[in-house]
């Protein structure tokens, strides 16, 4: 039986592991991997609790592409809605299928759970507070269009939100990166994943940087990346919270420093909310390139899951 590997937070790839899944999927975005069936015969469980476009997508493709089954879950779907402990859900689910892609937009504790057990693989496709395989995605993105993520200049516009999570424990990882967050008041990293990423980037000769305005933005920038202001399956306790996140709204303006930065976003965007039409639509976008790219990381970590 091929072994067991669980995706449920980016720390739960050593360095290896993480550089071998971003090279792997810009194999497969560049077409240059090797056409073949790791997961024929495999069976994958697709279940996602909230609403999802590309990385349900991304995923399901991907399993097929492989020579997987799939299996497809929607919130209503499972026991757990009548009471069933998420370990004998795990249990249950292990002895019929190979893999479980799941997205809860709750406690990663959940998908720990599941994964308490030998036989299935489970990959986090968003959990509340981390979105590995979109850090992934990402990483991919940046490979494919720059040759490599070292000695990049990253900045993020927005919520300290789980794509924000995940990409400071990612970036922060590769030697010379400048990874600079501009999030709005309140809506800052978690200081878990804060301490992780300060961290990381002192060890591993990388610059993270988190503030809370606008105001002496960095030039010289690589990417400049924002995400939607409502993060899937959340939502916020200050009703003028508009208020407070429109500064952060990423306009042709940021590149007036950094005129050969791409733009990047985690998608579906909000044209004039976080992002005008302007930059979205316009040559530095590399938005929709990226979510092509979920479908071919998410091939690089279902292979690894189950090689």
């Amino acid at each position: 039986m091929a072994s067991v590997r669980h995706l449920i937070s980016i720390d739960d790839l050593d360095d290896n592991d993480l550089y071998a899944l971003v090279a792997r999927g810009a194999e497969f975005s560049a077409g240059t991997a090797a056409r073949s069936a790791p997961l024929a015969g495999d069976v994958v469980g697709v279940y996602f609790s909230k609403t999802s476009t590309r990385t349900r997508t991304a995923f399901s493709s991907g399993a097929l592409r492989l020579g997987a089954q799939i299996i497809a879950y929607g919130p209503g779907d499972l026991q757990l809605n009548t009471g069933e402990t998420s370990e004998d859900t795990g249990k249950v689910m292990s002895r019929m299928l190979d893999v479980l892609v799941a997205r809860t937009a709750g406690d990663p504790a959940e998908m720990r759970a599941w994964a308490s057990q030998e036989r299935m693989a489970v990959i986090n496709a968003m959990s509340a507070d981390e979105h590995p395989t979109q850090a992934l995605t990402d990483l991919t993105t940046l490979r494919r269009q720059f040759g490599g993520v070292e000695g990049l200049r990253v900045l993020y516009v927005g919520e300290g939100n789980n794509t924000a999570s995940a990409l400071a424990l990612a970036l922060t990882r590769f030697p010379g990166v400048e990874f600079e967050l501009r999030t709005p008041p309140g809506y800052g990293l978690a200081p878990h994943y804060r301490e992780r990423a300060a961290e990381q980037a002192a060890r591993y000769g990388a610059v993270f940087r988190e503030r809370h305005d606008m105001t002496d933005l960095p030039g010289g920038l690589d990417v400049v990346y924002t995400t939607r202001w409502q993060t899937t399956g959340t939502s916020k306790p200050d009703p003028d919270w508009r208020a407070v996140f429109a500064p952060f709204q990423v306009t042709a303006a940021l590149w007036e420093n950094s005129p050969k930065a791409v733009f990047m976003h985690d998608l579906p965007a909000h044209r004039g909310d976080e992002v005008t039409a302007e930059v979205l639509d316009g040559p530095a976008s590399v938005a929709f390139e990226q979510a092509e790219n979920k479908m071919h990381s998410a091939m690089a970590v279902l292979e690894w899951c189950r090689t």
